[in-house]
């Protein structure tokens, strides 16, 4: 595929129809003639942020974003063998939060896998998240693919213990990302321990996916793009052949290559989130392959938001982002470079300048 826009991807020839540019991802997983696998596809949704207001109220907008993206998994033909949900289905981890979200995702027609987010999480500590769709973290073998599912939020307990006024005040102590109070995310030992465990299992040829709420890198502290043992979970998928790290939370595109590792982000349903550079208080490592996207209006509501195709090949991943009101922007893995690249932006001299942040 040379190229992929608007008109030729709703054609759907061989892979997907859909009905519009809405904020999800398609993966389509293709191993080629002869390997003795079969091709398959997934959808990924991510940080919908559904907030209550009161009684039966929500915020419209953030709703919208989410019944959207459902509606377009639901009209893709063929249907993708499940979805991946990245993370923040709730805004303040309330109950009548996580439990309209699902509501809204209740209408998706493929089975869902689920990811923990930082604000389903530090309310009650994820007790209802768990109630409702089990384990923080897990595995899956989905035709010659392992899966890795982890919740990438936790954090010191030296930083949960102490004595919170109130279990809100814990919420809003992480949920607010530029609080100096806040704590730095983490996997953790137990979740380590079990993730080596786990991939001790699997044969180092399989393709490894892992899927995160944070980015299993260091990138901004101050917001927590940023996972204080990325490191250690790295060394961890080292030895395998293919790696990708899909993840939300930042709200925005990024990508990066570590290695092994291919790290690419999803968008939100909900907002735009700015990039650090432009918070010039503190400084950031943004992933120096990563061309920031021309924010197109932050006054527009969905601005910076948007949905992606995603293509797995062998494990590579070529991302295609449909940006609302915004330049569409593909993200491919070159295999001479060993990275993956923007094909229009990455030279410098071809770059759009991202708009100021208001």
């Amino acid at each position: 595929m040379k190229k992929l826009n608007r008109r030729d991807f709703l054609k759907g020839t061989g892979s997907l129809m859909v009905a519009g540019a809405l904020p999800m991802s398609l993966v389509k997983v293709a191993f080629g003639a002869g390997s003795g696998k079969e091709d398959f596809t997934f959808a990924h949704i991510s940080d919908s942020h559904i907030t209550h207001m009161k009684n039966n109220e929500f915020v419209r907008n953030w709703d919208r974003g989410l019944i959207r993206s459902v509606a377009e998994v639901n009209l893709m033909t063929p249907q993708p063998d499940f979805v991946i949900y990245g993370g923040d289905l709730a805004q303040l981890g309330k109950k009548e939060e996580i439990d309209h979200a699902l509501e809204l995702m209740s209408k998706m027609r493929s089975k869902v896998y689920y990811v923990m987010g930082e604000h389903d999480y530090y309310l009650d500590m994820g007790k209802h998240w768990e109630s409702r769709l089990g384990p923080q973290w897990y595995s899956f073998d989905h035709k010659g693919v392992h899966f890795v599912v982890l919740n990438s939020i936790l954090t010191h307990d030296e930083w949960i213990s102490q004595p919170w006024a109130t279990p809100m005040d814990r919420m809003l102590g992480m949920a607010r990302l530029d609080n100096p109070k806040g704590s730095p995310f983490m996997v953790g030992k137990e979740q380590r321990d079990w993730m080596k465990k786990d991939l001790d299992k699997v044969s180092k040829d399989t393709p490894v996916i892992v899927c995160s709420h944070s980015p299993i890198q260091k990138i901004f502290k101050g917001w927590n793009f940023w996972t204080d043992d990325a490191e250690e979970v790295q060394a961890l998928l080292k030895p395998f052949k293919k790696v990708t790290v899909v993840y939300g939370h930042v709200h925005q595109i990024e990508y990066n290559q570590i290695g092994n590792i291919s790290f690419h982000s999803v968008m939100a349903t909900a907002w735009p989130w700015p990039y650090p550079s432009s918070y010039s208080q503190l400084p950031s490592s943004m992933p120096e392959l990563t061309v920031e996207m021309n924010r197109a209006d932050p006054f527009f509501e969905r601005d910076a938001t948007g949905w992606e195709f995603i293509n797995v090949t062998t494990g590579n991943v070529d991302m295609y982002y449909q940006l609302p009101n915004n330049q569409n922007r593909a993200v491919i893995f070159d295999t001479t470079a060993g990275q993956p690249v923007d094909t229009i932006y990455q030279p410098v001299a071809k770059r759009i300048p991202p708009q100021t942040h208001f």
